[in-house]
């Protein structure tokens, strides 16, 4: 899987994609680099992303500072191999051959930095046991 034609496509869908799915994306888009293609979306976008989510992943190193939220497209998820929610319920289509996971997380919506950090950690932790199953790093050390 590590070569570039069988790069794994991974989209994070949550439903105003301002803060767990660009949690999400980020953290994966950092530690796998190229080895994973990597999309986010909403179901029902915000305008922006959540500010204390941008200054959360700032503290580990991750700017997300440029991000904006972008619409859930069928397109997306048919582009995608893994296609993981964070509490948009019904509204991703789903399609045969993919494989949806559904990740249970605290909505970041509307807390204080504080209250980010322990979902920040949860996605974080997430994010590695994902990218060690579908694109395990090979002759390099893990970052």
């Amino acid at each position: 899987m590590n070569s570039p034609a069988a790069r794994p496509s991974v989209l994070f869908v949550c439903v105003h994609n301002a803060g767990r799915s660009q949690m999400a994306a980020a953290f994966l888009t950092h530690l796998a680099g190229d080895r994973v293609r990597v999309r986010s979306a909403g179901s029902a976008p915000a305008d922006t992303v959540n500010p204390a989510v941008v200054a959360a992943m700032a503290e580990v190193g991750v700017d997300i500072s440029a991000e904006t939220p972008k619409v859930l497209t069928v397109e997306a998820v048919q582009a995608s191999d893994v296609v993981i929610t964070m509490g948009c319920g019904d509204t991703c289509p789903v399609f045969p051959g993919k494989r949806y996971l559904d990740w249970e997380l605290p909505d970041p919506a509307g807390q204080g930095v504080a209250a980010v950090r322990p979902i920040r950690d949860r996605i974080e932790q997430r994010i590695r046991t994902l990218l060690d199953e579908i694109a395990p790093a090979t002759g390099t050390a893990a970052p």
